[in-house]
């Protein structure tokens, strides 16, 4: 994922040494420049890391975690692969889906069955070939690991199923290599 502009392109900023860090929380969405994925396990949080031109900055996951409604214990960041088994693409549809509105319309009712004698829908499989283009384009836009030219973003994974509705409070905490800060992000 390509760094936006400027660090004021993004919800809040903050000096770590001589990098700036730039955060967005964007909730449950995965954005990738072929358009978003969704997760319902974790949350996610698009960064920028800005500093002089051609300077270089080690980013390792373990740098960051995020705190949510002020808990004392705050969420480890989380590899692209862990999020994948949860990603769904909101473009696609289970071609199963115009089998059973097809055969809907010509089950006969009897009306005293009230529906109860029907076995559940089978579960949906996505093709793998789907499951594979939704890894790939999740870890492209993730933050990439490693010895980094500057300016770098991508995005980073944190475990929480829970609503972003009743999220009041965002910290975004960064210890790495450029020092330390925390970032106060909007829910």
């Amino acid at each position: 994922m390509p760094p936006r502009a400027t660090p004021a392109d993004y919800q809040a900023q903050a000096q770590a040494g001589g990098v700036t860090i730039a955060a967005d929380f964007v909730g449950h969405f995965v954005p990738t420049l072929q358009g978003n994925l969704s997760t319902e396990d974790y949350v996610v949080v698009e960064i920028g890391m800005f500093g002089p031109a051609e300077a270089h900055i080690k980013l390792f996951l373990g740098d960051f975690s995020l705190r949510i409604n002020g808990k004392k214990t705050a969420l480890p960041a989380q590899p692209s692969g862990m999020v994948t088994k949860s990603l769904k693409d909101p473009d696609w549809e289970p071609p199963a889906a115009a089998e059973s509105s097809s055969k809907s319309k010509t089950n006969v009712s009897t009306g005293g069955g009230g529906g109860h004698d029907k076995d559940p829908p089978p579960p949906v499989h996505i093709p793998i070939e789907v499951q594979r283009a939704m890894e790939q384009r999740t870890q492209k836009a993730s933050l990439p690991e490693g010895d980094r030219t500057l300016p770098v973003a991508g995005l980073i994974f944190f475990q929480y199923s829970g609503r972003t509705q009743g999220i009041r409070s965002i910290e975004l905490i960064y210890s790495g290599s450029a020092g330390n800060v925390t970032l106060e992000l909007r829910p």
